[in-house]
């Protein structure tokens, strides 16, 4: 096997079907992986700031940043999975109605504590909720009683009981042992979050690296990718 890695940096939305199909391409490929996640801004900004990699993975939005300021390949640019946002529960808890955006609505208000993605780290999930309870008109409400989260799943501070409630991409919350999917938002308040992969524009190993893209976005990874919750590119 070579000594090089092919270096794969990440948000925390395809973390775990990354970490599941690492060993499937190694196998495959006969080459290592090296994997980084880090909140969507870390990623951003540590490759603003010269980090070697050879793919990134983030939302459409951040990839595009990087290709304006010419850190990726344009060209090499493919939409893995789509993923919704959800709500989760600590597991055996009772499932909130969350059915409708007047549900939604009063379930945020009725919870006693909240975790959410803090919009500072780029986390797609934390800047559309800020969003969605300014347009119910909750979000003095909601943010008394929020917690800002980085760099961790949400579902995992509900499963340890420290919130009720937790909103997340719903590929972050169904990896995580002792809590449960309620479900997505519902119509009206719910945003599907496109997950892109690019090679690195400075990478020296173009090659293994949209090898590694081509394998992410094949059929064999298209269970991984739905089992997480989400749907393929």
């Amino acid at each position: 096997m070579p000594n090089s890695a092919i270096k794969i940096m990440s948000s925390g939305g395809l973390k775990a079907v990354i970490a599941e199909l690492a060993g499937a391409f190694e196998r495959r490929s006969g080459r290592r992986l090296e994997t980084v996640f880090n909140p969507p801004n870390a990623v951003k900004t540590r490759i603003e700031n010269g980090e070697a990699f050879d793919v990134v993975v983030l939302s459409a939005v951040l990839i595009d940043a990087l290709s304006d300021n010419g850190k990726v390949v344009p060209a090499s640019r493919v939409a893995l999975a789509r993923s919704g946002l959800g709500v989760a529960v600590r597991k055996g808890a009772p499932r909130p109605d969350i059915s409708t955006p007047e549900a939604f609505r009063r379930t945020l208000l009725d919870a006693k504590s909240i975790v959410c993605s803090d919009p500072a780290g780029g986390a797609a999930s934390g800047i559309h909720f800020q969003k969605v309870i300014r347009d119910l008109g909750i979000a003095q409400e909601v943010m008394a009683k929020a917690r800002l989260n980085s760099g961790s799943y949400n579902a995992e501070i509900v499963a340890r009981g420290e919130a009720e409630l937790a909103i997340q991409q719903i590929s972050e919350i169904v990896p995580v042992q002792g809590a449960d999917l309620v479900g997505p938002l519902p119509p009206g308040v719910q945003v599907t979050t496109v997950f892109v992969a690019a090679i690195g524009a400075g990478s020296r190993e173009a090659t293994a690296a949209q090898e590694l893209i081509d394998f992410l976005a094949s059929p064999d990874a298209a269970p991984v990718i739905r089992a997480s919750g989400m749907e393929p590119g």
